[in-house]
């Protein structure tokens, strides 16, 4: 258990473009991982260490987490660096789920910004301790005061600065540690070589009233620590134990400030993450037992117990499928036989290894709390791997519903056989990426997260592929609902020869807001048998997959049958399966059927001087202003805008504001379309079935 207590498990999350890739480069250069720094978007050509995929160096964003492992001062850390973009927002959930702590980066301009929400609430979902890091100090506008505010203000954290800058923007030189009151200086090229000092005059007193407040805040979670207040006997030990206890209690964020880009600041971050974020065996993590009813069972981080690990990310490689796991409980062999509790099947472990970004090192185990990979293993994202004796599950991650789609067609048959490789290696991987084909056109139908989650794809199975495909236009995930109660009292009679087919059912459906679908069973007196009861839920959940304004899925409905009929002879699963069908359709345009759209929460900053332009951009897209604030030379804007209004938006913020402005955007809700554009889509839809119909 002692290697336990030396090591962390954490993850690097933040909204785009606020440092995590640049600030992970410097943790690995500090803790001798890589001997040399390379940039994201790097002029050198090489790119950022975690970015390996050729597509991130490219657009120099974070497209997949990766996953690497440092030591400092004796200490492991298993790192994953996620994506900031919301598109790839389930790499975020993935990495989290399997993560014990978390570093949140924020912009020292930027502060707290649309997508930094998004990744706190994830955090908050998986019960996540975390250390904040005030990024790009060294930036204009930079003040990471108003941002420990917006910590406090805007995400509800009790975030306490640790430390004050020396110097802001061009003249940021160091910064001041509350705790030991130095001056803490990163010289060298490369920051290598930190130095301690006298806090510089002009600060002394402003360092003395934020240690105040930073000790009242801890005193919370300390009575030794209030007490040693009160006698003027506060030592170090104290106050990183409160810090401590504040943190792993989710009651408390550390705020760390610097600049990755200009190697200042790291070495104290890092020193904090040992300091404060959660070895394996301090967070409490639980399976369901399958063979007990799911009961809860907590699995500990010890090497001696029976193995529990989780499979939470694949890849396929020039080897074959790559399989990320977590081990929770017991150890990791090569050769051992593990069993996968979704599949009921066991296999034996082959080759096992440490992954540092797109490079792998060989290993002979992994013991409780390690983050490893295995070869060759057929399983999905999510997968259990237990000791054959054991039959848990660990909870799955959250996996939002794709928001978009697009039609692809390869232009030949070569491309059609690799694009079909591709689609099955992508859905694997990613379970936000899905593909159908419509029985209707018979299209191949990709669904993604938006624009860039699909573009990212489409390009992929261009370069890794080869598969030239041509794609069609975006397509929004509509859905149809009901506006109204509407009874039913439907017969399905079918005479053929021998037995025929025969089932009466009657009731009502009517709006449900509080879930998609809920079947209500209220027949009495044996009108329909029991055994026929779970074919009327069939048939109404089989009519919900396809409506009839413009063919997409119903939601929001329960079905409530109170009567019916049935014959001895001619009644079955089928018939009342088929009764149910056509009750369903026959109410629906009676239920005033009405079409849903979803509706983006959108995040717009930008300068102040292109504030009317982002609100006459808003305003021309159904938008409705939700919030806007003005901060200096920025303005952040925050609007409500159908995701069909919001396609190559991209491109028209960046010709309204000469490109100074970005946008971010996740799905709020699904909202009422208005009738103008329920009757355009209607049209669309009809017509696409009358062109369909005439090729058939």
């Amino acid at each position: 258990m002692a290697e336990l207590a030396n090591m962390r498990n954490i993850g690097i999350s933040a909204h785009i473009d606020s440092g995590k890739t640049t600030l992970t480069e410097r943790i690995l250069y500090y803790c001798n991982r890589i001997h040399s720094i390379h940039e994201v978007r790097g002029k050198d050509g090489v790119g950022a260490t975690m970015d390996s995929m050729e597509l991130e160096k490219e657009r120099g964003i974070t497209i997949a987490s990766a996953a690497t492992n440092v030591t400092w001062k004796g200490n492991d850390i298993n790192i994953i660096d996620t994506p900031g973009h919301v598109d790839f927002t389930i790499e975020v959930e993935r990495s989290l789920r399997v993560l014990d702590g978390a570093v949140l980066v924020l912009c020292s301009v930027g502060g707290v910004q649309s997508q930094s929400i998004t990744v706190d609430r994830q955090m908050k979902r998986y019960n996540v301790p975390r250390v904040a890091f005030i990024n790009k100090c060294d930036r204009t506008g930079a003040n990471p005061y108003k941002v420990t505010d917006q910590l406090i203000k805007k995400l509800g954290h009790n975030a306490v600065m640790m430390q004050i800058p020396i110097g802001l923007e061009d003249r940021f030189e160091g910064v001041v540690d509350l705790i030991t009151m130095q001056a803490v200086y990163f010289d060298g090229p490369q920051g290598d070589d930190v130095r301690f000092g006298e806090i510089p005059a002009e600060l002394e007193q402003k360092a003395a009233e934020r240690r105040e407040i930073m000790l009242d805040a801890l005193s919370l979670f300390s009575d030794d620590l209030m007490e040693a207040m009160l006698e003027e006997a506060v030592t170090e030990e104290m106050i990183h134990e409160a810090v401590r206890l504040g943190t792993l209690s989710l009651d408390l964020t550390p705020v760390y400030i610097g600049s990755a880009y200009k190697n200042k600041g790291i070495q104290s971050l890092l020193n904090a993450v040992i300091k404060y974020l959660p070895n394996p065996t301090e967070v409490r993590n639980v399976a369901l037992d399958l063979d007990n009813e799911e009961a809860e069972v907590e699995v500990i981080s010890d090497d001696s117990m029976k193995t529990v690990s989780l499979a939470f990310k694949l890849e396929d490689g020039q080897y074959g499928q790559l399989t990320y796991i977590r081990v929770y409980q017991g150890r990791i062999k090569k050769g051992d036989e593990l069993y996968n509790t979704r599949s009921r099947k066991k296999f034996k472990v082959g080759r096992l290894i440490k992954m540092h970004a797109d490079h792998m090192e060989d290993i002979t185990e992994a013991g409780s709390g390690d983050i490893a990979a295995l070869f060759g293993v057929e399983c999905a994202s999510g997968d259990t791997f237990c000791h054959p004796d054991l039959n848990y599950s660990m909870t799955s991650m959250f996996v939002p519903n794709p928001v978009i789609t697009l039609a692809i067609d390869p232009v030949d048959k070569k491309s059609a056989d690799n694009m079909a490789k591709a689609l099955n290696r992508f859905t694997k991987e990613d379970p936000t990426f899905r593909t159908y084909v419509d029985p209707e056109s018979n299209q191949t139908i990709v669904q993604g997260m938006g624009e860039l989650h699909l573009e990212v794809y489409i390009e992929r199975m261009k370069r890794e592929y080869k598969a030239e495909v041509i794609t069609g236009q975006p397509q929004v995930a509509y859905r149809e609902t009901i506006s109204k109660a509407a009874e039913f009292n439907y017969t399905h009679k079918k005479q053929t020869g021998g037995s025929g087919q025969y089932g009466r059912v009657a009731g009502l459906i009517e709006p449900c807001e509080e879930q998609n679908y809920e079947f209500v069973n209220k027949i009495k007196g044996g009108s329909i048998p029991n055994e026929y009861i779970p074919s009327c839920d069939k048939g109404f959940q089989s009519a919900m997959v396809k409506g009839t304004l413009i063919g997409f899925p119903i939601v929001n409905v329960r079905a409530i049958i109170n009567d019916g009929q049935y014959h001895a002879v001619d009644s079955s699963d089928q018939a009342f399966q088929t009764a149910s069908l056509g009750a369903f359709r026959d109410a629906y345009p009676r239920a005033k059927p009405i079409i849903l759209e979803p509706i983006m929460k959108v995040n717009v900053e930008g300068p102040t001087e292109f504030q009317g332009n982002i609100f006459a951009s808003i305003n021309q897209r159904r938008g409705i202003i939700i919030s806007s604030a003005e901060d200096g030379a920025f303005c952040t804007v925050e609007a409500e805008v159908p995701l069909s209004e919001m396609f190559g938006y991209s491109t028209v913020l960046r010709s309204l504001t000469q490109g100074k402005a970005e946008y971010t955007m996740e799905v709020e809700k699904y909202g009422k379309v208005p009738q103008s554009v329920s009757e355009e889509l209607k049209k669309e839809y009809e017509e696409r079935r009358r062109k369909e119909s005439g090729k058939k």
